[in-house]
């Protein structure tokens, strides 16, 4: 028996993303997360769905939030990569000046005529007993 997770709504909510609940889930008013279960339930257009990660779910956990406590998104900084100043010229050279890797045959194993099973190096097939002397 092979056992599947099923396919939802939550699934179409990117990760570290804020999305309007209203938009991927209509429906009823409901509370944000982190006001908990005694706060009002507010309009689905007021509130933000958010995907966090999980370290033992790969399909993550969705939260609702209000303006308020929704998460702050921080998006990482990437570095300006700068290549070095090689010219294509110089690195050219530098493989041509390289020596070439020898290469191994590959060596043929001896075969059963029988059984068509690799012969050990005694020259006997274990399978029917077929020896090559």
């Amino acid at each position: 028996m092979k056992i599947v997770a099923s396919s939802d709504w939550r699934d179409a909510i990117p990760f570290d993303t804020l999305v309007v609940v209203a938009d991927i889930v209509p429906g009823e008013p409901t509370r944000c997360f982190t006001c908990g279960t005694d706060s009002e339930p507010r309009p689905r257009t007021e509130l933000w769905a958010y995907k966090h990660r999980h370290p033992k779910n790969h399909d993550g956990y969705v939260r609702f939030y209000c303006a308020e406590h929704r998460p702050v998104l921080q998006r990482p900084v990437v570095a300006a990569y700068v290549a070095p100043g090689r010219s294509a010229r110089s690195s050219r050279a530098a493989a041509e000046r390289r020596p070439a890797k020898p290469t191994i045959p590959e060596r043929q194993r001896a075969t059963c005529p029988n059984c068509f099973v690799e012969v050990s190096a005694t020259g006997e097939c274990g399978m029917c007993g077929w020896s090559d002397s």
